[in-house]
């Protein structure tokens, strides 16, 4: 049995999170850590969960798990490592964009690989540290790898992307309720979106 942590269990990644490995068979919770939460049920703020867990969120980092998932916001998964030391033995999988670039693939004597299996499936297989690809950079490398792989991509390639209001996570705006989003597509980050660099 794989003993999994989960830091940012309150936020949208985490509860994504917490749906595919409460049903994973060979998948122990060992805590989810949330401190804004912390002594909660996690089905209070995960109510599509109530009934499946009796598990409560907890401020404490307990160190005697396999693998550690790191679900917070783009910028706080270095902040998090750099204030908390993590047993070099644990494997962290980091779900925001702090270590998807070569440039920042690295902390202390962590080293993350890039977590796209078609890419680098080789190299995960054996990695201690995953960096998980973004959602759009994901769905544009599926599309063009293989088109790259056979060299028949010859000029540009100029992609026009539309994402789901889950993009935005979990909080409220007043462009993220359904009557702005309802038959709507806004642009948002146009040239600067951070996916750009995954994929440049």
């Amino acid at each position: 049995m794989i003993k999994a942590g989960i830091i940012g269990g309150a936020g949208y990644t985490g509860g994504e999170m917490l749906r595919i490995l409460i049903n994973h068979p060979n998948v122990e919770i060992a805590f989810v850590n949330s401190t804004s939460n912390a002594g909660n049920l996690i089905s209070d703020v995960h109510t599509d969960l109530i009934g499946d867990t009796d598990l409560r969120f907890t401020s404490d980092l307990p160190q005697d798990i396999d693998v550690l998932f790191l679900c917070v916001g783009h910028g706080d998964a270095k902040k998090f490592l750099e204030a908390n030391p993590i047993n070099e033995q644990i494997k962290i999988i980091d779900l925001s964009q702090d270590f998807r670039l070569n440039r920042n693939s690295s902390i202390g004597n962590r080293q993350f690989i890039y977590g796209l299996p078609e890419l680098n499936r080789d190299a995960i297989k054996s990695a201690k540290n995953i960096a998980n690809p973004g959602c759009f950079a994901t769905c544009i490398q599926l599309g063009l790898l293989p088109l790259a792989k056979a060299g028949l991509i010859k000029s540009e390639v100029h992609i026009n992307a539309t994402t789901g209001s889950t993009g935005a996570g979990q909080s409220l705006s007043t462009t993220s309720h359904f009557s702005w989003r309802n038959n709507n597509l806004s642009v948002y980050k146009a040239f600067e979106h951070q996916h750009l660099n995954e994929i440049g």
